[in-house]
């Protein structure tokens, strides 16, 4: 299960030694709901090495702002605290893990 990032503990997730991947989503967005399991299961897949977590954007405005997230669900890849990455629009897995495997 991919942990719940809210505005008040992005920063810290961010400072951590591992690779960080943010899924930007909404409960009234069909193409998130289709990528929600997906995320899931990379979170379960790669606990070990990637930070992967999932930003309500209707409830955390400020990190929304901050990355100027326009479109949902948008992902985007941390690497040493730095966005490395980004996938906007609904992503099949085959494309996240390419995207992860990157970063490690």
């Amino acid at each position: 299960m991919a942990l719940i990032v809210t505005d008040e503990n992005y920063r810290e997730l961010l400072k951590g030694d591992k690779p960080v991947m943010l899924d930007f989503w909404a409960e009234w967005c069909g193409p998130c709901r289709m990528v929600g399991p997906i995320i899931d299961e990379l979170a379960t897949e790669y606990k070990e090495s990637v930070v992967i977590g999932k930003v309500d954007v209707d409830d955390n405005s400020d990190i929304v702002v901050e990355f100027g997230i326009r479109n949902i669900p948008t992902i985007l890849f941390f690497k040493n605290g730095m966005l490395v990455d980004k996938q906007v629009g609904a992503a099949g897995k085959e494309t996240l893990l390419e995207k992860i495997n990157n970063l490690l």
